[in-house]
């Protein structure tokens, strides 16, 4: 690879002033027709823009691998029309053909999103060197900035640190959102660029918010902020505070709400968990998009009877939230 590729003019520096972020990806949601919900994406946006959060559509937990262009695209649209002019929104490009990738991303762009995000290509298993030339091809093709994504547990292949290294220094390349669950990946990556004004690094991993907060990550971005986004954004107000005691209670409170819908459930499920959650502050309906499926009557009930009781454990009030 030509180290010409890495040195291209900047196009958008990180901002200087480190203000933590809270991303939220948000989910799919979807009528029982499995059209787009595009009342409940109303409400969803308006919720947590109000919070202090940014949405990040069509990642894993919006489904992406299972919507049609059409439906993506149609999605875009509407958060676009949803989105405030001074609010930022980041799109999920990912895709197991290059040029399709490309082509929304560009799309994305012209509509007015932020930034877009990709993870690797899913099917084959690829070497460092085939996963840094698509990065590059991807980065220098779209029209705007590119955000690495690493889930391993999708993906099934790890990015390494040194090639992400290597990619962080490419002008448009301006992120990372890390989901792989490693202390010690956590620690090296920030290493690398807590200090670093061009390049930011996003937790992926809601079990590591604080962890990674409080050691310099520029944000982090847990499915649980749904429907709770105040704690992650009181997270990160504690963080850039130093207050180290309120980071870790919050922390806390997200691994006990993450665990509601997520132990003993498969990925898939627990997207159907959290959609059942949201639900009950009247955010969107749980119909899930195939291959994903409900879970049955039995297994709602239980689940948000333990939410409920949570929510009285730790004096949490989400009521609000059906008025947004």
């Amino acid at each position: 690879m030509t180290p010409s590729r890495y040195l291209m003019p900047l196009i958008k520096m990180k901002d200087k002033l480190m203000n933590r972020e809270t991303i939220v990806p948000v989910v799919a949601p979807l009528k029982r027709d499995l059209s787009l919900d595009e009342e409940a994406v109303t409400r969803i946006f308006a919720y947590l823009y109000s919070k202090g959060a940014t949405p990040f559509i069509l990642g894993t937990t919006g489904e992406s691998a299972s919507l049609s262009s059409a439906f993506k695209e149609r999605y875009v649209q509407v958060a676009v029309d949803n989105k405030p002019e001074d609010k930022k929104l980041y799109v999920g490009v990912s895709s197991n053909i290059l040029q399709d990738s490309i082509s929304f991303a560009n799309m994305a762009y012209d509509m007015g999103v932020t930034d877009v995000a990709a993870t690797l290509p899913t099917y084959y298993k690829l070497s460092n060197g085939q996963m840094e030339k698509y990065y590059l091809d991807l980065a220098e093709s779209i029209l705007g900035n590119l955000i690495i994504y690493n889930i391993p547990a999708t993906t099934h292949m790890s990015i390494p640190i040194d090639l992400l290294d290597r990619l962080s220094y490419h002008s448009k390349i301006i992120a990372v959102k890390d989901s792989e669950r490693s202390l010690e990946r956590l620690d090296q990556s920030l290493d690398l660029w807590k200090d670093r004004v061009d390049f930011k690094h996003y937790m992926g991993w809601a079990g590591g918010c604080a962890y990674a907060l409080l050691r310099g990550s520029n944000g982090i971005i847990p499915s649980s902020g749904n429907f709770a986004p105040e704690i992650y954004t009181r997270m990160c107000a504690a963080a850039e505070q130093g207050d180290i005691e309120l980071v870790n209670i919050l922390q806390e409170q997200s691994d006990s709400i993450g665990a509601l819908y997520q132990t003993n459930k498969s990925l898939g499920e627990s997207l159907w968990g959290l959609k059942v959650l949201m639900k009950q502050i009247g955010l969107c309906e749980p119909y899930m998009m195939p291959p994903l499926y409900a879970l049955g009557g039995q297994e709602e009930d239980a689940l948000v009877e333990s939410f409920y009781a949570l929510l009285k454990k730790y004096n949490i009030n989400l009521k609000e939230v059906n008025n947004a």
